[in-house]
């Protein structure tokens, strides 16, 4: 088994008036964002700024689409973005593997029971990475999942 039946199969989506504004999905190393940019706008366009507690995302000359407090802390070098098929990309590092992050961006928090399932996710993934001979795939919990980033003693940064 591989570790992609463990990946995010769905992205949470954070709607505002009706309008998708982006959306999001994580691992254990790193939260994803994907906004849709109008047409016509290239890379060399866009103003991405990616700090460790904040994100700033519009076009040249305009202001931010936006410019919001993340919901975790990030490796800021070790994050990057691109621009493919009309999406931005945002692909940041968290600053702690394993952390469940209950939403991308400050305030936009999914509704408890996204985050449970959120959190069993990650702690199989923690364990298909920890045990790469297994497969958790079909596995569940009967309970609350453990925070992956602490559970017995902690992860490696591996």
């Amino acid at each position: 088994m591989c570790a992609e039946a463990l990946a995010p199969s769905q992205r949470h989506t954070f709607i505002h008036n009706g309008r998708l504004i982006y959306e999001w999905d994580q691992t254990l190393t790193e939260v994803n964002i994907y906004i849709s940019v109008p047409s016509g706008v290239r890379a060399k366009d866009l103003a991405v700024n990616i700090q460790s507690h904040h994100l700033s995302v519009g076009i040249k000359g305009n202001p931010p689409y936006l410019d919001i407090d993340l919901a975790g802390k990030v490796k800021a070098s070790e994050s990057y973005w691109t621009l493919e098929e009309g999406t931005a990309n945002l692909q940041l590092c968290k600053a702690e593997k394993g952390e469940p992050w209950t939403a991308a961006l400050a305030g936009h928090t999914v509704d408890p029971l996204k985050q449970q399932e959120e959190q069993q996710r990650l702690m199989l993934e923690r364990f298909q990475e920890e045990h790469p001979g297994f497969d958790f795939s079909g596995a569940k919990f009967s309970g609350q999942a453990p925070n992956p980033r602490t559970f017995m003693g902690g992860m490696s940064e591996k």
